[in-house]
Order: structure tokens, then sequence, then C-alpha cells
């Protein structure tokens, strides 16, 4: 019996200690995060009170005659097909994907001149292409940009609308516009809390017993927020 009470305690002892280990690891690793999405909780749940002005830049531009033959949909519609070459064989008529409403990314040459001439990196993403013009729109977090291109005459319109730094850590927040990669930092974020809350809900079971007040002060914060949303959520 003597010598149970010492293994015992040195089993205790080193579960405690790896507790600790892996609860102050991923409390480092949740710290900015947590103070982010803290902060970020608080802008968005008074998001009516913070006033922000946006910042909006538009721009007009011509496309060269080049790239506006490419795109015309009248030169794609009138190319001349097999089945005109050969009037005798039967074919259903042609139909071109240039005079259909699709979506698409732009062709590289396009998108390079955009670049160089919006002030603006144009990337693949797909646009939405109809007879009459191509749409492009690039939202992100905080902001929203577009262009569109009249197929026609080649003009360019662009409008770019930033919302400041507030509105940015909000769609942060949000997972909102923010990319893959982003939305891969989330999901190990919240891993990391997981293993944070667990790891201090397993250390709290530990020190409980010589802290009697811990379990009604957990209890407590279950509590409160579910007497909130029996009681006020309607």
């Amino acid at each position: 019996m003597s010598q149970e009470m010492p293994r015992s305690n040195a089993s205790r002892s080193a579960w405690l200690k790896t507790l600790h280990q892996w609860h102050w690891i991923s409390s480092a690793l949740c710290l900015i995060g947590m103070l982010l999405f803290a902060a970020t909780g608080i802008t968005l749940n008074h998001a009516s009170s913070i006033e922000a002005t946006p910042t909006v830049v538009n721009r007009q531009a011509q496309l060269p005659p080049e790239l506006l033959a490419a795109l015309d949909p009248d030169a794609a519609a009138s190319a001349p097909t097999q089945a005109q070459a050969q009037p005798q064989a039967q074919a259903p008529a042609p139909t071109s994907r240039h005079t259909q409403d699709h979506k698409a990314a732009l062709p590289t040459p396009l998108r390079d001149w955009l670049t160089n001439t919006l002030g603006r990196r144009i990337d693949d993403r797909e646009a939405e292409w109809s007879r009459d013009e191509i749409y492009l729109s690039m939202p992100r977090p905080g902001g929203d940009a577009w262009v569109r291109i009249d197929r026609g005459t080649g003009e360019v319109e662009y409008e770019d609308t930033d919302r400041g730094w507030i509105s940015y850590l909000n769609d942060l927040h949000k997972g909102r516009h923010a990319g893959v990669a982003w939305s891969w930092f989330l999901d190990l974020f919240a891993v990391a809390c997981l293993l944070f809350s667990i790891t201090g809900l397993l250390i709290l079971k530990f020190h409980a017993v010589s802290r009697p007040t811990t379990w009604p002060i957990v209890g407590l914060g279950f509590l409160i927020p579910a007497l909130l949303a029996l009681l006020f959520m309607h």
C-alpha cells in the first residue's frame, strides 16, 4: 500500500506536468489570435455604432484595338465554321461560347494590360461574360473592387472601395473573402483553442480537490450565457 501511493502521486504529477506543457504551448499559439477575435467581437457587436467612411477610387480606360478585337462578340460569331465551308453537310447551327453567358477567367494578355493600366493586380479568378460586357468582381477583406469591360466599344470601368482597417479585421474574423489559406488558419486556430480549453479543464479537475469553488465557477460560466439565450432571445 505504501508503495502504491508514491507511484500514484508520481503518475498524477507526470500527467499534470504534461497537461501544463500542452496548455501553455496551445495558449501561446492562440494568444494573438484570441486578442484579435476578442477585439473584433466587440467591433462586430457594435458595428452600427462605429462610423466608417469608405474610400472609393474610380478609373476609366480604353482597350487597345488588338485586345478589343479578341473580345468582340460579333467577330467571334461571324468566324467561318466547317459547317459554313461545306453547306452540303447536315449539321446543327454552330454556337460560340464568346456570345453566350458564361463564367471564365480573363485571357492572360488582358489581365496583364489591366494590371498595368489600373494599378491593381488582376488574378485568374472567373469573370462573368455576356454578349455585351465582361464583369469581374474582386471582393476582399475590408473592401471590394470590380472591373466592367464593354465588348463592343472597349470601354473599361474600374472601381475600388476601401472600408478601412476595422472592416478589414471584422472580415478576417468572419473569414469573408479571405481565401483558402485564411480558412485553413481558422480551422487550425479552432483546433488549438479546443486543445487550450480541454487541457485547461483537465488542469481544473486536478486542482478542484483543493479548490472547492472550481466547479461552481465553471458552472456559472455555462449558466450565464444559457440563461441569456433562453430568457432574452426569441
